[in-house]
């Protein structure tokens, strides 16, 4: 592996697990397109859609650990939230992170373009009056937040991210989490859907270990930071990054998969 493709690597994962913390995802939503057309676009060895799963689902592991440890002062974490939500998603990213390899790329492809599709949707859903609550005040329909966890986790295990970028739109709007504490909560979730999916990974042997490295190295440095900046932003402005990054994604799969 080259110097100038460690640097490239871990820039994606640096920019991407920034990303992570600030809104609350893990990442993948970014890193998965950027790992997938960056390194060809500038002359390197193109990563396979199974091989960018991989590498995403480790990368993942890490950032959200460390974004969780910087916001475990917060008192903003719901863990019965987490509870309910991690124990279904954790099962779905397992079967998810370890089925993905009977699929071609073009379905693992697919399967994230679906993804990012139906979050883009979700985020621009208005939602109103649910800021104000204090976190012992929060409720759930607990049957809806443990089949959601599920289904997502299935789907995101596939390609190799943890579900944040989806989990975060259910939790603000079919859920009615306040934002605060659907960021911190989403990123203790995504954690515990990163051990199924990087599990499944290691287990189909779509890992590449130095590629991987350089990503977490990257991650342990970025997410923090990240998420130290997400405290000062305006809560409406973090949605809005989250949904104008989601969408130009989307777009950009979507235009490979039908053209």
């Amino acid at each position: 592996m080259t110097f100038s493709l460690i640097i490239t690597l871990f820039l994606i994962g640096f920019v991407g697990s920034f990303i992570s913390g600030l809104v609350g995802i893990g990442g993948s939503i970014i890193k998965y397109p950027m790992l997938l057309y960056i390194p060809p676009a500038l002359g390197f060895v193109a990563f396979t859609a199974h091989e960018v799963s991989g590498i995403s689902a480790v990368q993942v592991f890490f950032a959200t650990i460390s974004a969780v440890l910087a916001l475990r002062k917060d008192k903003l974490i719901h863990y019965q939230l987490v509870l309910y939500m991690g124990s279904s998603i954790i099962v779905g990213s397992l079967l998810g992170g370890y089925g993905g390899k009977y699929l071609s790329a073009d379905a693992i492809n697919v399967v994230y373009a679906v993804l990012a599709t139906i979050a883009v949707i979700m985020m621009f859903m208005p939602k109103k009056g649910i800021d104000s609550q204090e976190i012992a005040d929060v409720t759930f329909h607990k049957p809806t937040a443990m089949l959601s966890a599920l289904i997502v986790g299935v789907a995101s295990g596939i390609v190799g991210a943890a579900g944040a970028f989806i989990l975060v739109p259910i939790m603000l709007i079919i859920l009615k989490i306040p934002t605060r504490i659907t960021i911190a909560s989403s990123l203790a979730i995504t954690f515990i859907s990163s051990i199924g999916s990087t599990i499944g990974k290691v287990m189909a042997g779509d890992v590449l270990l130095w590629p991987s490295v350089i990503m977490v190295i990257a991650s342990i440095l970025a997410a923090p930071i990240g998420t130290k900046v997400s405290k000062r932003v305006n809560t409406k402005i973090l949605q809005a990054v989250l949904a104008l990054l989601i969408l130009a994604t989307t777009i950009k799969i979507w235009t490979d998969i039908l053209l």
